[in-house]
């Protein structure tokens, strides 16, 4: 009931909104077309306010996991009307806050202490407000200035509604939907709901922010503020405050003189070194959470928060997505092609010639282009068809980072839209590639392997004997498998035996009926008929072969 009240919610809010107005009816088939058009919102008159800000609010309305859909729509101004992109980008950090009261409280409750007791200074007033929680500007008594994070009120139980909702939804897509299944939306989804459940937990995020800050310690690309411990838990995160420039704002870079080609360049790096180097990657890179040091504006730094949402990759999708794409810069479409089907992503069957061209045609137009004239998610669409065609199902431990590439682009486009994304990532892959079976390398994946190895020898011989003995168990087992079989067969041809036996009794004494004098008025050629009674069952009772 809870999701069918959830629905409702939904519906009665795109009506009020009128967002049915977005749709392009004259695209939909016949029946929606028609549901559309009789739809109750078709008794709501528009807002009178412009159509960015209808779709804004509806999706503050309908809360975080919507508010996290139009973010992510934000930096996809390739595909959005500039009205509208700019209207959702304002759901980076400026979704409506919640009571001033209510964060005090939530912070005093969760450690335990007053505010002042806990601070020399807290800002009451949010600096900034987003989908999941509010920020506010603190001192602590040591004199460190810091930002307290303050999860919002009972959101739990409606992100939990919207994902009751969501997999329903993706059940009737797998069931109902052509290629549905192939899509995989229900495992999509479950991947989905844990990350955003894990945002919801501060101390999460704080465990991935001193990890991230650890595997960039000193490096001038990206840097991670320093999380305080003794002010941070379930509820709420404390950690040092930052000071950049918002990555959006292109005209304060340039007038700080900010290269932005380097600037450019580096999140392409930061990017790769987090996928391949740690597989430990900031999976929510949208354009709020990404501030710049322009101190030195002809090396410039990334500064990086809100590290609720990581992703991370087994050695085995590193090694294949590494190799996919370092194929697919290299225009070797046979070795991607074959990667394909090593991997599993498509059925054993597929013919590799046939993929490699479908490949060739993907991806041929987007080369040697730079990164304004190339459209990522028209290319994905382009591999979703191909997808389509070759019962390729989609990978959910990859969606996180087909979602971070997809920021990657946005932030491209906005910082220079002249990057040329090849050749900035191919010289990457190629030396990540040589590093990972270098001498060294291998000897250093052998060191780390080797004490569970040393540990587990000694119990090697119990090991070996354990599976010898489940051999035989299976071998005996077989083998009385095969026995009962032989006896089920046997019992088959007992009763054929018989079944046959008493057919040839039947014929034989229907024969002898037959040949007794007097019995010509029964049947006309007696001497024929008996005789034929008589070889019939002659044959039944012939013993067969085998």
């Amino acid at each position: 009931m809870s999701r069918l009240v959830r629905l409702v919610t939904i519906l009665r809010t795109v009506g009020r909104y009128r967002l049915d107005e977005f749709v392009d009816r004259e695209r939909l088939p016949a029946l929606p077309r028609a549901a559309l058009a009789l739809g109750p919102w078709r008794l709501h008159q528009a807002p009178d306010m412009p159509r960015g800000e209808r779709l804004r609010r509806a999706l503050e309305e309908l809360g975080p996991v919507f508010i996290k859909f139009g973010q992510m729509l934000s930096t996809r101004r390739d595909l959005l009307p500039e009205d509208i992109a700019d209207e959702l980008a304002r759901l980076q950090d400026d979704v409506p806050a919640f009571p001033q009261e209510q964060s005090v409280a939530i912070v005093e409750q969760s450690l335990g202490k007053r505010v002042d007791e806990l601070f020399a200074r807290f800002e009451a007033t949010p600096m900034a407000s987003a989908s999941v929680a509010q920020v506010h500007e603190a001192t602590l008594h040591s004199g460190e200035e810091v930002v307290v994070k303050v999860v919002r009120p009972d959101i739990e139980p409606v992100i939990r509604q919207d994902i009751a909702l969501m997999f329903t939804l993706a059940k009737l897509v797998a069931r109902y939907v052509p290629q549905g299944r192939r899509l995989r939306p229900v495992e999509v989804v479950a991947d989905y709901e844990l990350v955003i459940l894990d945002e919801l937990d501060l101390a999460r995020e704080a465990a991935n922010t001193s990890q991230l800050r650890r595997n960039f310690e000193g490096s001038k690309l990206v840097y991670v503020p320093q999380v305080y411990w003794d002010y941070t838990c379930h509820e709420v995160l404390t950690m040092e405050k930052i000071h950049g420039i918002p990555v959006t704002d292109i005209d304060a870079l340039r007038a700080r003189g900010t290269d932005l080609k380097v600037l450019g360049e580096r999140g392409v790096e930061i990017f790769f070194t987090q996928v391949f180097r740690d597989s430990f990657f900031h999976a929510d890179m949208h354009p709020g959470n990404i501030f710049v040091d322009a101190t030195d504006p002809a090396d410039p730094t990334y500064i990086a928060v809100d590290c609720a949402i990581v992703g991370s990759l087994s050695d085995e999708d590193l090694y294949y997505v590494g190799r996919n794409l370092l194929g697919v810069f290299r225009r070797d479409y046979r070795e991607v092609a074959q990667l394909h089907v090593e991997c599993g992503w498509v059925p054993p069957d597929t013919r590799v010639q046939d993929f490699e061209s479908a490949m060739r045609a993907v991806c041929e137009p987007v080369f040697e282009r730079p990164i304004s004239e190339i459209s990522f998610g028209q290319l994905l669409v382009y591999l979703f068809q191909t997808a389509a065609r070759f019962d390729m199902e989609i990978q959910p431990s990859l969606v996180l980072l087909q979602k971070t590439l997809l920021n990657i682009e946005g932030l491209g486009r906005q910082l220079y839209p002249e990057l040329n994304l090849w050749d900035t990532a191919q010289p990457y892959l190629e030396d990540w590639l040589q590093q990972r079976y270098s001498p060294q390398s291998v000897f250093r994946r052998l060191q780390r392997h080797a004490p569970s190895w040393l540990e587990q020898l000694p119990n090697l011989p119990d090991v070996v004997l354990e599976n010898l003995q489940q051999v035989r168990e299976h071998g005996s087992l077989a083998e009385r498998k095969a026995i009962a079989l032989r006896e089920r067969e046997a019992q088959a041809a007992r009763r054929a035996r018989q079944k046959r036996h008493i057919l040839a009794g039947l014929a034989c004494v229907a024969g002898a009926v037959l040949a007794v004098p007097g019995a010509s008025g029964f049947l006309g050629q007696v001497p024929a008929a008996s005789w034929l009674l008589g070889a019939i069952g002659v044959t039944l009772l012939w013993p067969r072969g085998g």
